[in-house]
């Protein structure tokens, strides 16, 4: 073959791939947003499984061998905001990060209940069924957090560790998030490139690049789910908003309380009032963080769990 020839046959199967890929950005951006899920799973070392608990389909990610260590999302979270940190765990642990009910890839069921107590009823069971009735570790990052320190308060044979991560449930000190959850906005929201901007600025202190057309897929999804997502918000912001806090003197277990102390979410104030009522509660406040330990800092936060947790 000339060089000519050669060089035509090269840019002819270019062009053939740039137009592959515009086509199918164009025409199913969420297909390339689950590849890319797959993608960091594989390079992580996770597999991705379902397990039935609690009249729930439950989907989640797990890797390694050891104790169980089991990592809860916060609100508008998934599994996947903890598939790096997984990855660094795996080492030592059997790390379980699922999709709470009505979230992601796990099951939603019309009218259903997905505030704190509901939900922290179902992880217990969740926990009686992947953990064969023995002890878990916990980690709950923000909504998680409050959704794990139920649990840990009213099944405590369940609980042997917990980590409570930038999390919900007590009065913290006002700040611009709180004040707009009090006046009935939903500073969470996206519905445009503008939104999802404002989202990402609200919990990182360096907001990552989300390149086109991932971006898309993601606020389509949000779009989807803007109706349920201010239900959640309603039922955990109502009420029981401070329900985690009032119960987590009957904690027993040894627990970790973990915050980025320029959180702008989950104000550091929440930290104090969290250990001023767990008796065996240890702190430890991170920098060059937001709302997103886990992913900001993911090695610290990495050899934080495992210093405390082995």
């Amino acid at each position: 073959m000339r060089q000519s020839d050669r060089w035509r046959w090269v840019i002819g199967a270019f062009l053939l791939i740039v137009l592959a890929f515009t086509t199918v950005a164009f025409l199913a951006p969420d297909w390339l947003l689950r590849t890319e899920f797959a993608r960091e799973r594989w390079h992580s070392g996770l597999i991705a499984r379902t397990q039935q608990a609690a009249g729930h389909r439950w989907a989640y990610v797990e890797a390694g061998t050891g104790p169980l260590l089991l990592l809860v999302h916060g609100y508008t979270g998934s599994k996947e905001n903890w598939v790096p940190l997984a990855g660094e765990l795996k080492t030592h642990f059997r790390v379980i990060a699922p999709d709470l009910p009505g979230w992601g890839e796990s099951k939603r069921q019309p009218g259903a209940d997905y505030g704190y107590v509901a939900q922290s009823e179902r992880l217990a069971e969740f926990i009686r069924v992947i953990g064969g009735g023995r002890p878990v570790a916990l980690v709950g990052h923000s909504m998680g957090g409050g959704i794990v320190a139920l649990t840990a308060a009213r099944h405590p044979e369940l609980v042997s560790k917990l980590v409570l991560m930038d999390a919900s449930g007590v009065h913290f000190r006002d700040n611009a998030f709180g004040l707009a959850v009090q006046r009935g906005e939903q500073p969470f929201a996206v519905a445009s490139s503008a939104g999802l901007r404002h989202y990402l600025h609200t919990v990182f202190a360096e907001p990552p690049w989300v390149p086109w057309p991932i971006d898309e897929a993601l606020i389509a999804r949000r779009r989807r789910d803007a109706g349920f997502e201010r239900d959640v918000l309603r039922a955990i912001s109502g009420p029981d908003a401070f329900l985690p806090g009032r119960e987590a003197n009957a904690i027993r277990a040894p627990t970790l309380l973990l915050w980025c102390r320029a959180d702008r979410v989950i104000d550091v104030s929440a930290a104090d009032l969290y250990a001023a009522r767990i008796s065996r509660a240890h702190t430890l406040l991170m920098d060059g963080c937001n709302h997103m330990p886990m992913l900001e800092r993911t090695d610290a936060t990495a050899n934080a769990l495992t210093e405390f947790l082995r």
